[in-house]
């Protein structure tokens, strides 16, 4: 196991507590994982992971307040000041049956061979905030320095015990711009069997992962040419290169992926993925009104019925899909415009009311008073300066 000089890594404080405690009873403890990766790397920490020689119960006998996550896979969190620290054991793994979790674990491992179980070399580094020493047997902090993605010893053999590290080193290279070391590279495609084991949730929550990262289209540009990306989205109607010509929204991207399918497929691979009812919506009204053929000669007017049936809340989705994919270069400034004027483009948004049209034809509850409404939205689409009381009743009273 090799050793670095001391370095001084900016651990937030319940994770140096969390180590400190259990060193002062006797056990090894060590910050891991993605968090060393990051403070490595200059870049935020989301949530801090310590590994330990410590049992399960050794270490929920030692704080005050911990939640039994995964006793029997070795994880307890405990919670430190209101922060949640995932707390695992040293542990080797045996078999991945359904290739997604370990069939048995067993603890009394050293540490190196807690970090051989990892995915990739820089997800395997353990760093002792009191000393500053790294452990690093896999030399994850040259491949932080190469920029490159690496798998712990046999990629054939880790990709098969988790189909997901399939997924994840893609997200890693979106998240990271990073090259893939090209062993690690060939093994992907002989993974894709266990990749479909895995749920249609996690695929979905790396892909998300992956969109919203700031190199997704690189990280897209392995998954293709690995067939990952045909495995996990065969409904994929677009070059992979119009994600760069959107801001890092993963429904976004993932809409304009599959623009060119209709309504009821979008609607479909939006189920199969287990997307979110708000996502879902999101990706079928981008998709169905991004497709509008728009031209140069569309005037505001036209604009403002493009909100209109695209709806406010859509609306802007609409347009960067229809930019990004049919070519619509200035249609997302010019509904941004119509969207920052507040202009009409709902019957909620007309100066008088379902009541008022009533009132003035004299006709009770019914569908006449919505068509009313109807023609008068078109007439205020048409020019918004018709919203008013006055103009609205007189068109109104003189039939229009």
């Amino acid at each position: 196991m090799t050793g670095d000089p001391r370095i001084d890594l900016p651990v937030a404080r319940p994770a140096r507590t969390v180590c400190r405690v259990l060193r002062g009873a006797g056990h090894e403890a060590y910050v891991v994982g993605g968090a060393v990766r990051d403070a490595l790397l200059g870049r935020p920490v989301a949530e801090w992971d310590v590994t330990t020689g410590a049992l399960p119960d050794e270490v929920m006998a030692l704080f005050r307040r911990t939640i039994p996550t995964g006793v029997d896979h070795g994880t307890v969190t405990v919670v430190i000041g209101g922060t949640p620290i995932e707390v695992t054991t040293y542990r080797g793994e045996g078999t991945y049956s359904d290739a997604r979790r370990p069939d048995e674990v067993h603890f009394g491992v050293p540490l190196r061979e807690d970090l051989a179980r990892r995915d990739f070399t820089i997800n395997a580094i353990a760093y002792d905030p009191d000393s500053g020493r790294l452990v690093d047997p896999f030399d994850g902090r040259g491949d932080l320095e190469r920029r490159v993605l690496r798998a712990v010893g046999d990629p054939r053999e880790r990709f098969r015990e988790d189909g997901l590290r399939v997924m994840r080193a893609v997200r890693f290279v979106a998240a990271l711009g990073f090259d893939v070391d090209p062993a690690t590279e060939a093994a992907i495609p002989g993974a894709l069997p266990s990749l479909r084991k895995v749920s249609a949730e996690r695929v979905r929550v790396e892909l998300f992962k992956l969109l919203a990262a700031p190199h997704a289209a690189r990280g897209l540009a392995v998954a293709e040419r690995t067939g990952v990306l045909d495995a996990i989205l065969p409904e994929r109607s677009e070059p992979i290169a119009v994600v760069d010509a959107l801001p890092p929204d993963a429904p976004l991207r993932f809409a304009a992926l599959i623009a060119g399918a209709d309504a009821r497929t979008a609607g479909r691979v939006a189920r199969r993925l287990r997307l979110s009812n708000e996502d879902r919506r999101r990706v079928e009204r981008a998709i169905e009104h991004g497709r509008a053929a728009y031209g140069p000669g569309w005037t505001d007017a036209d604009v403002r019925r493009f909100v209109a049936r695209a709806g406010r809340a859509h609306a802007m989705d609409a347009a960067l899909v229809a930019r990004a994919v049919h070519g619509a270069a200035d249609l997302p400034d010019r509904v941004r415009a119509v969207l920052d004027r507040g202009e009409p483009v709902a019957v909620g948004d007309l100066a008088i009311t379902g009541a008022d049209v009533m009132r003035i034809l004299g006709v009770p509850p019914g569908p006449e008073v919505g068509r009313a409404l109807d023609r008068l939205l078109d007439a205020v689409l048409e020019d918004p300066s018709q919203n008013t009381p006055d103009a609205l009743a007189a068109r109104l009273a003189a039939g229009e």
